[in-house]
């Protein structure tokens, strides 16, 4: 009897254990990916909303720094470099503290992430950007935080940071013309040694036209000689090829590049793959 009801309360405890309330979050998050002409915009945040409090001057202070959101600091992750508030902001992901103002608020892009509250004291490293940028009143009622992006164009948008009567508009510039003229020589120099590397071996290791191998590994080293990698990259598509006197050769050129870079792992890689191709040359 007792080992039955034992039995019975250890079940009752692992239903306890398991069972678990779910309730709505008062700030729920949010995120938002927008890309900006060739830049991706990723804003991960919470959203709290007014509920009949007065916001800003009271539940957020103005002359004090404040996380600008709910739960955690809001994350901003730039793809690519570029300009918000007039700052350069490297590509990355930064948290957004701000310290608001009657008028002016005083903006940080900060990144070190561990920080989800305005820290104590500031890591000048870790100040990615600071700006001030003026607040506007706005004639419509932001009753939940919410952060958009706006007025988008090839090299601009518009950050804007709303709650209650108060848009924080915050300007963002990126770099798409140079970009854009970037990939254009990019590609009409045509591919790149490494790129014609690349699809040699892809080539080789997917038995395909192996001349075509051949004439593209050959390309790469062209453009870039000496590269002892790619050279031992060569003889392995000429043994391939059945060619074992000149996967020896360029073996040996392999060997003789990755001596004097210092690498004797390539070295010895060279030395066995040149006693292989000696014994099936004969």
């Amino acid at each position: 009897m007792k080992k039955s009801i034992f039995t019975l309360l250890l079940g009752v405890a692992f239903i306890a254990a398991q069972a678990q309330v779910s309730t709505p979050a008062p700030s729920p998050s949010a995120k938002l990916t927008q890309m900006v002409g060739l830049t991706e915009v990723v804003i991960d945040y919470s959203r709290p909303s007014v509920k009949e409090r007065t916001i800003f001057g009271n539940l957020v202070p103005y002359g004090q720094y404040w996380r600008t959101g709910a739960n955690g600091s809001t994350k901003f992750t730039f793809a690519k470099d570029v300009k918000v508030a007039g700052q350069d902001l490297a590509a990355g992901t930064y948290s957004l503290f701000t310290k608001p103002g009657n008028e002016s608020w005083e903006v940080i892009f900060y990144s070190d992430l561990t920080k989800n509250t305005p820290p104590s004291e500031w890591d000048n490293d870790a100040i990615a950007a600071r700006a001030n940028v003026r607040a506007v009143k706005s004639p419509l009622r932001f009753e939940t935080f919410t952060i958009d992006i706006n007025e988008i164009r090839d090299d601009k948008a518009l950050i804007n940071v709303m709650w209650d009567d108060v848009i924080l508009p915050l300007s963002l510039e990126v770099h798409t013309d140079k970009q854009v003229l970037s990939s254009i020589e990019s590609a009409m120099a045509g591919p790149s040694a490494n790129e014609y590397r690349n699809a040699a071996n892809y080539y080789a290791k997917t038995d395909r036209d192996m001349d075509k191998a051949l004439m593209w590994i050959n390309k790469s080293l062209e453009m870039a000689p000496g590269k002892f990698w790619v050279l031992r990259d060569k003889s392995h598509i000429q043994a391939k090829m059945g060619d074992y006197a000149g996967a020896i050769a360029t073996a040996k050129m392999s060997k003789a590049a990755a001596e004097e870079a210092g690498n004797m792992q390539y070295v010895k890689f060279n030395e066995e793959s040149i006693a292989e191709w000696m014994t099936k040359s004969k």
